[in-house]
């Protein structure tokens, strides 16, 4: 009795779809984002996670080291042709207003002492980027914040500049109060409204499309309503989704927007690093209006 009791117990929670059913596109893309609502999948997570250990570190699911059978082919990538690191989990932060006013407030949080400023002149104009430790306003060289890089978009003709400043996720929130405090940058330029987790109209109609002919069933949930595809996770892990995310200051006209997972960030290791660049990226020709 006891082990035709088992049985029937089995028969009934096995309820799993067949690999076949779980390997259609829309149901992988449910999957992968129930699996990263507590921690932001990077764009390359799936190559990663089939070679790297990973780790959950600062709102991110990150590879720490290297299996036992990919060692050896990240080092000779790194030494004879190219290894790419995936660094998109670095923050990003995005200042926009005059050049004048974003120097004299940023030279408040560094010091010339330590080496390259906001201002040196191969940094400003565009064609190199700068590494710097920054500082509490006014405070070098006690309170240092921590270390960062930063690049200028090249001039354009207008007055304003953009300046992006790239840093660590565990430095990201002390930076950015920092930054608020200098610019005055108080007023949120716009909210962040997560989207409706609903499908598209073109979505809908390849749904019924599918349904009338009977290829595929829609997926229900534990109440018995139609359930949707999720869309894909907006954000980062180190920002709430319901926190605005540009702020304007209405004395000085700067903005600072949080760009953290909207900028990709790579970094290339190898003498073919160069090569391979430009045989990826292609200059497009200039338009002129």
């Amino acid at each position: 009795k006891q082990a035709e009791k088992t049985v029937h117990q089995k028969k009934e929670q096995s309820k799993t779809k067949c690999r076949k059913a779980r390997r259609r596109h829309i149901n992988l893309v449910a999957e992968f984002n129930r699996r990263q609502r507590k921690n932001i999948w990077l764009e390359t997570h799936i190559w990663h996670a089939k070679r790297f250990h990973m780790v959950k570190k600062w709102g991110y699911c990150l590879g720490e080291s290297p299996t036992e059978k990919s060692y050896r082919a990240c080092y000779r990538a790194m030494t004879k042709h190219c290894l790419l690191q995936d660094l998109s989990y670095y923050c990003c932060l995005e200042l926009t207003g005059k050049e004048n006013v974003l120097l004299k407030q940023l030279a408040r949080i560094c010091s010339i002492d330590t080496g390259l400023t906001f201002k040196e002149a191969c940094c400003l104009s565009g064609r190199f980027e700068g590494s710097l430790n920054l500082y509490r306003a006014d405070r070098y060289p006690e309170d240092m914040l921590g270390p960062v890089t930063f690049i200028w978009k090249p001039r354009d003709g207008s007055e304003n500049r953009q300046l992006w400043i790239w840093m660590h996720p565990a430095l990201k929130q002390d930076i950015l109060r920092e930054l608020k405090a200098i610019f005055q940058c108080s007023e949120p330029e716009e909210l962040y409204i997560p989207e409706p987790v609903t499908t598209s109209i073109q979505e809908g109609k390849q749904m019924d499309v599918v349904l009338s002919l009977g290829k595929k069933r829609k997926k229900e949930d534990k109440e018995g309503e139609k359930a949707v595809p999720v869309k894909k996770i907006i954000g980062d892990g180190t920002r709430d989704p319901f926190q605005s995310y540009s702020w304007i200051s209405q004395n000085t006209g700067v903005v600072i927007s949080d760009r953290t997972m909207e900028i990709l960030r790579y970094r290339l290791i190898g003498p073919l690093s160069h090569s391979v660049l430009t045989e990826t990226l292609k200059a497009a020709s200039l338009q002129t209006v």
